[in-house]
Order: structure tokens, then sequence, then C-alpha cells
């Protein structure tokens, strides 16, 4: 744990001491989805330093966030996963993460999408409210650089890497053409009259995608009194 702290009996400020240094977040972030190696880690925060990245693993284990454990394979390979109190942050993790995307705006030239974030992003944005007696699976192609697939059964959503036989619809997504259905600011008929979507399938399923996923928009900030 960094020894930086707030100085405050309150629970909210050790949740920061302990998973808010910067790069934390999203260490736990890319293990909601399963354990993964060190290098692993790297593909997935290509913009993190090495040294930090031990620092912060280092920092979340001893807070008992995270774990090391040894696979049983022969390579005998180190991997790095949550602890139960650390999977606790699985729903916090999602919850934060709608909240944040209601403000993304559009994506800047040296931002990337990363699987796991792709992944989490159907997590984070599905209404089970709207899947109860669904029984659909999609396969989602961003610009031909990686291909998810969702399984909703009947309010349940089960994500993953890679593509998926038989799945009732593909979407082929170019750029954030995807992330504007799902904001509401492209309808799934314009994205595909566009050309920004293409699609192997029905077309009501695409209407039906942007029902069971949804990004409600952050409001517009109001013009007040400057305080000086």
């Amino acid at each position: 744990m960094t020894t930086r702290t707030y100085g405050q009996f309150c629970g909210l400020a050790r949740a920061l001491e302990l998973i808010g240094e910067r790069w934390s977040l999203l260490v736990v972030r890319d293990l909601v989805l399963g354990p993964k190696r060190f290098t692993e880690l790297q593909q997935g925060l290509p913009k993190i330093p090495e040294s930090i990245l031990s620092s912060r693993l280092n920092e979340l284990e001893k807070t008992g966030v995270i774990r090391r454990r040894v696979l049983p394979q022969l390579d005998a390979g180190v991997v790095y996963e949550l602890t139960e109190y650390g999977s606790e942050l699985d729903q916090i993790v999602l919850d934060l993460g709608l909240w944040g995307a209601r403000s993304l705006g559009h994506p800047g030239p040296d931002q990337i999408l990363t699987l796991d974030s792709a992944i989490l992003s159907l997590y984070t944005t599905f209404n089970p409210d709207n899947a109860t007696g669904v029984h659909i699976t999609y396969e989602l192609r961003y610009d031909d650089s990686m291909v998810v697939h969702a399984l909703v059964d009947d309010g349940a959503l089960k994500a993953g890497e890679g593509a998926h036989a038989g799945a009732d619809l593909v979407i082929e997504s170019r750029g954030p053409a995807l992330f504007e259905i799902l904001t509401r600011q492209l309808t799934p008929q314009e994205a595909v009259r566009s050309g920004r979507v293409r699609i192997e399938g029905e077309p009501q399923h695409l209407e039906l995608f942007g029902k069971l996923f949804h990004v409600p928009l952050a409001p517009e900030p109001s013009e007040g009194l400057t305080v000086r």
C-alpha cells in the first residue's frame, strides 16, 4: 500500500488508499475477467512502465486485493488473480465503468480499446430487464483487430474473447459506431446505411442489441455563476 494517506477515518478514504493509486484500479479491471500473467497485464496496459506495474501488483498483494499463484503446468508460470476480498470490487468496477462511459465522448487518436475493455463494456452496459426471455448470441468485430462474443440467455449475459460459431448476428463496427449505438447517438439503421456497421444476420437483431446494451449519456454541464 502507498505510504500516502488521507489521514481520515473514512471508508472511502481507505478505499482510495488501497486502490486509488494511478493504474491500480485498471489492474483490478483486467483481473475481473480472470487470472493473468505479468506479460498479459502489460499487453492490456501498454502505456504502463514495467516498474510501475510491478509496484502496483506488490501493493495490491500486500493489502489482500490480489494474490499470485503458480500454475500447475510444466512451465510453472505465475499468474495474478483477485482474492475473495478483491473480487468484491467486480460490481463496483462495472458500475464505475458505466458512470465514466457516460462522459467518454469520442476516442482520441492515442486512445485504444483493449480486449478486456471491450468484454467488460458488454457487462457494464447490459440491461438485464430488457433481456428477460431473450435468447440470442452476438459476435462483435472491432475494426478487424478484435473479436468478442456475447451470449444472452433469459436475462443473463456471458461475454468472452473470440468468435462464436452460429451467432445469430455478426456485427462489424468501424470506429466508435457501436458506442454511438449504445448511447443512442446513432440508430442501428443509420449505422448500417452509412456503412459504419456491417451485419450478418437479421436487422432486427441489431435493433434488439441497442435495447439490451445501453449507455445513458451524462447531462450537459449547466451554466452557473462563476465562483471567485
